[in-house]
């Protein structure tokens, strides 16, 4: 078979490449263990090998959201069509077989498993002949600089992190803290640079005033600085308690309450305080946030009040469309 393996062999320790095909060596393995496993007599070495396999999905994941959109940038949409559909079979298959196994339904396991087995080294060959060539032809070095992080967040199938790339010559620096120009698809004139990615001002203020919370922000003096103006409101608010201390915006009876809460997060002894109730027929959630500095200490808090109504009532799965 025309592999792309000795071409990988020579690429230096940590390349997302290398690091693609050190997974592809483990899945090919699971994938040979598993088969040769009589499932009946030995169950638990099968869930074991399966669910390690499962892990793929960590693979699928980095492949959609960090080497295909360096794909499209340029040209080459196929993957992020074509093999993004083959993942979500894969997943499908996946899902299956974790309620076969729940089920130790050993019968349906064996209907499906070697289908799902036989598809992930379809999957595999692809790329070793079509995928990781093409995408090392197109892609350059300073590309391939720019993974790591992204694929750090995400995860990897190996059980030892692979090694930084390139090699770190300095001190690691946090997304929020690299300030790195790099080519975007996209002009960045008049935007501020987030944690993560770049957004205008008015992208910002769209973005809050379209989220389906009510967010109001509290600072660590107790003042009110903000909240966002959507459509529906599960409560009302006003310009007028910008600048006003937090006790002054919650009926008496609440006081108390809020004020422990301040008080828990300002001492550093809770973080996450919440609670759901019934309000003129709706079920309305209400989480409050300890908002922290790099340095942990008190910028805040984040009040959250959402309907959850239509939420609570949910049952089973949609995964299609249905506005037809």
């Amino acid at each position: 078979m025309n592999t792309f393996l000795p071409t990988v062999e020579k690429l230096p320790e940590g390349h997302p490449v290398k690091v693609y095909y050190e997974e592809a060596e483990l899945i090919h393995r699971l994938i040979d263990e598993i088969r040769d496993i009589n499932i009946e007599e030995e169950f638990q070495k099968y869930y074991n090998a399966f669910n390690e396999l499962a892990t793929v999905e960590k693979r699928f994941v980095r492949k959609e959201n960090q080497l295909f959109p360096y794909l499209e940038k340029y040209g080459w949409n196929g993957p992020s069509q074509g093999m993004w559909s083959f993942h979500d079979n894969l997943r499908k298959m996946i899902r299956i077989i974790e309620k076969h196994n729940a089920e130790k339904d050993i019968k349906s396991i064996y209907e499906n498993l070697n289908f799902l087995l036989d598809n992930l080294q379809n999957l595999m060959y692809v790329e070793d002949t079509r995928l990781f060539p093409n995408a090392m032809e197109l892609l350059n070095e300073k590309d391939w600089e720019e993974f790591y992080e992204g694929d750090e967040e995400i995860g990897w199938m190996l059980k030892e992190k692979p090694q930084a790339y390139p090699k770190p010559k300095e001190t690691y620096v946090h997304p929020s803290e690299d300030h790195t120009v790099r080519d975007l698809p996209f002009s960045t004139d008049n935007t501020f640079h987030y944690d993560e990615g770049y957004m205008t001002p008015e992208q910002v203020n769209l973005l809050l005033r379209f989220l389906p919370v009510d967010i109001t922000y509290v600072d660590e003096n107790d003042k009110v600085i903000f909240y966002n103006r959507g459509e529906d409101r599960v409560f009302a608010r006003s310009k007028g308690i910008i600048g006003r201390e937090v006790r002054f915006c919650h009926p008496p009876k609440s006081v108390n309450t809020v004020l422990r809460i301040l008080e828990e997060f300002k001492a550093g002894t809770k973080d996450v305080a919440e609670f759901w109730f019934n309000f003129r027929g709706r079920i309305i959630h209400i989480r409050y946030f300890a908002i922290r500095d790099k340095q942990k200490k008190y910028r805040g808090v984040i009040e959250m009040s959402q309907d959850v109504t239509e939420i609570q009532q949910l049952e089973g799965e949609k995964r299609l469309l249905d506005w037809d």
